[in-house]
């Protein structure tokens, strides 16, 4: 399981004395065992639900360093692109633009979607073929552009 080699690697960050390595997995998992938590019943998540997680927050990472690179910040964005780079390492990978256009092609002719009505269908089918594979704002602009050209 995904949770269990993330609390392997905190220990051998944490033998290695790498602090960064260390904060970073100690965030992530601090970050599962809340959704863990939330809601009515506390219950186990699944890799699916984990990798839901790990990519919501390297999403903030990358947002964080993107707002301390504007305010003239870098080495708090150095440092926020360090702990995203940790992160990555444990997300799928990522699918080229012309990897994406094709998924999303497949989705919605499997679906038979076309028109910007189709929105919301849309991007439910494409999310379920992307996986995480691809961030939500990259599935939205590829999925609008292909309804547009329908």
């Amino acid at each position: 399981m995904l949770k269990e080699r993330l609390e392997s690697d905190l220990r051998t960050a944490m033998k290695a004395r790498d602090g960064l390595v260390t904060s970073t997995l100690r965030m992530a998992i601090t970050a599962v065992r809340n959704a863990e938590v939330a809601g009515e019943a506390a219950r186990e998540l699944s890799d699916e639900e984990i990798l839901s997680v790990l990519t919501k927050e390297a999403k903030k990472r990358r947002d964080a360093a993107e707002a301390f690179a504007g305010a003239g910040r870098e080495a708090q964005a150095a440092k926020e692109r360090a702990e995203e780079e940790i992160l990555a390492g444990y997300l799928p990978a990522q699918l080229s633009d012309d990897d994406l256009a094709g998924i999303v092609r497949d989705a919605l002719a499997a679906e038979g979607l076309s028109g910007m009505a189709s929105m919301g269908k849309a991007m439910k089918a494409a999310q379920a073929a992307v996986a995480g594979r691809a961030e939500g704002g990259r599935v939205a602009a590829e999925v609008r552009a292909q309804l547009a050209k329908s």
